[in-house]
């Protein structure tokens, strides 16, 4: 049988869009269930338990379901929240869900302050203290109370909605049109098959929750074309999107300031950030506008294929630009562009190797993760030749789509001697990037290794793949010797 695709992974389709948390006794007949109609009244489906889902000491395995199904979580902290030990573990998950994909948590305090929540004094204190009486002879337990001390403390620090006094029904209208803007943003396109990508956006998102949600924090991604910064960049804006008051993506920076020119992107920026149009003269326009307008904001801002450091200058020229809690997000090629901006957490691509390249080319060229043994020479032979290269797995893959292995060995022998254009297209940026000194030692390297018709073919590819976003380390370090019949040593 098929294993599943790798694309179940990064699923954006949730059973339900809102789930509701709450404490049946406080406010199911009143608050909670008027903010279920108006949510429903929406078209916003909506989790709300009314099959009593709750039987026990601890919440369910299809409440636990409910809750990884959702996509935005709103609990309803009242008078007795905490009191009842169902909300507070369903707290625990909720929190969970925050850290692991990235969901947007939107607490609700209902008569009571959030200080009360975060620090566990009034009500709260006392309901936790009556637990801890009740669990003083349980270690298990103990922990479990730690874990809900923990969760109420986080989730009295996100942002929300507090209700002391007022029309009641002004305050869910509120709520209502805040979360149908959510639910409207429509996810973008990642990759037919993903694979190896879910560990690379748990890594970049570590790095992302590093910095305070107090301040602003910028992570680079880099590395050379093809090895999926820009895959990578679509994947976290996914994940965590929800979290931010305004977003942006801007595709293709190198391409479109050559295109389109830098203040057609700051225009972008003001537009998809706060609906901002505007008409700009200059460059030097834009700078001063993007920080008055943004400055209060927390957004989400990703500069894809930066490759000129006037280009984060004028859309993300400082910290201060931006309000608490931005992220910005750079792909590039180049590392010491990075640098140059101050941009310190970063995280370099890496190629697909061994199972998980293996992986990806079964799913390219037989659409499926299970293919015939007959196939497995060819297709370690054909990794092989792509050295890591994702792009050049995907190229290969779809060009060796339902053809026969003795049309794989003529198509790989056609390749070793005149490379892919597809390839060499994605590679060659890079390359042109250089200056026309570093180009001619550049193929100096490559030639050294002329002769050898396997080791030239494995050098010549892994030097296109990997030198070229390096090639300013190559030449900050001695010229290391080069002979015709080892290499480098």
């Amino acid at each position: 049988m098929a294993r599943q695709s790798p694309t179940s992974s990064f699923s954006y389709e949730f059973t339900y869009q809102v789930f509701l948390s709450f404490r049946g006794t406080d406010t199911r007949y009143g608050f909670t269930g008027n903010l279920y109609k108006a949510l429903t009244d929406k078209g916003i489906n909506t989790f709300i338990d009314d099959n009593n889902l709750q039987r026990g000491d601890e919440i369910t395995p299809s409440l636990i379901k409910a809750i990884q199904e959702s996509r935005i979580f709103i609990p309803v902290f009242s008078i007795d929240y905490a009191s009842s030990s169902f909300c507070l573990d369903e707290l625990v998950q909720i929190i969970h869900c925050f850290k692991s994909k990235g969901r947007l948590v939107l607490p609700v305090f209902y008569g009571v302050e959030p200080t009360q929540v975060r620090h566990w004094s009034g009500s709260y204190g006392e309901a936790l203290a009556k637990h801890e009486e009740r669990f003083q002879n349980n270690k298990q337990n103990m922990e479990r109370l730690h874990q809900w001390k923990i969760a109420l403390n986080q989730a009295a620090n996100f942002s929300g909605y507090h209700f002391s006094s007022g029309y009641e029904f002004k305050f869910i209208t509120e709520i209502v049109e805040y979360i149908s803007t959510k639910i409207n943003r429509v996810p973008l396109h990642i990759a037919d098959y993903p694979v190896g990508l879910q560990s690379r956006v748990q890594h970049v998102k570590s790095l992302l929750d590093k910095g305070s949600d107090e301040g602003v924090y910028m992570v680079g991604l880099y590395g050379t074309g093809g090895l999926g910064k820009s895959t990578l960049a679509k994947a976290i804006y996914n994940l965590i999107a929800d979290q931010f008051e305004g977003l942006c993506f801007l595709h293709n920076v190198r391409e479109n300031s050559t295109k389109n020119n830098l203040k057609h992107l700051q225009e972008e920026l003001l537009l998809k950030t706060i609906g901002l149009e505007v008409k700009l003269g200059d460059v030097s326009e834009g700078v001063p506008i993007i920080k008055e307008r943004l400055c209060g904001k927390k957004i989400l801002l990703i500069l894809d294929d930066v490759d000129n450091i006037k280009q984060l200058q004028v859309l993300a020229g400082g910290l201060d630009w931006f309000g608490r809690g931005t992220r910005v997000i750079v792909t590039t090629r180049d590392k010491y562009l990075l640098t140059s901006h101050k941009i310190e957490s970063v995280y370099e691509m890496e190629g697909l190797y061994g199972i998980e390249a293996l992986e990806l080319l079964r799913w390219m060229a037989f659409k499926n993760s299970q293919v015939p043994s007959s196939y497995e020479e060819i297709l370690i032979r054909a990794v092989t030749y792509t050295s890591g290269h994702p792009l050049a797995i995907e190229i290969i893959g779809s060009n060796l789509f339902r053809k026969s292995i003795e049309e794989w060995k003529n198509t790989l022998e056609g390749y070793e001697k005149i490379p892919n254009k597809e390839i060499q297209k994605i590679l060659r940026i890079s390359y042109d990037a250089l200056e026309e000194e570093e180009q001619s030692v550049f193929l100096d390297i490559a030639c050294c290794f002329k002769g050898n018709r396997w080791v030239e073919v494995d050098v010549r590819s892994k030097l296109m793949v990997n030198s070229c976003v390096n090639i300013s380390d190559f030449f900050s370090k001695p010229m290391q010797k080069c002979d015709e019949s080892i290499g480098f040593y």
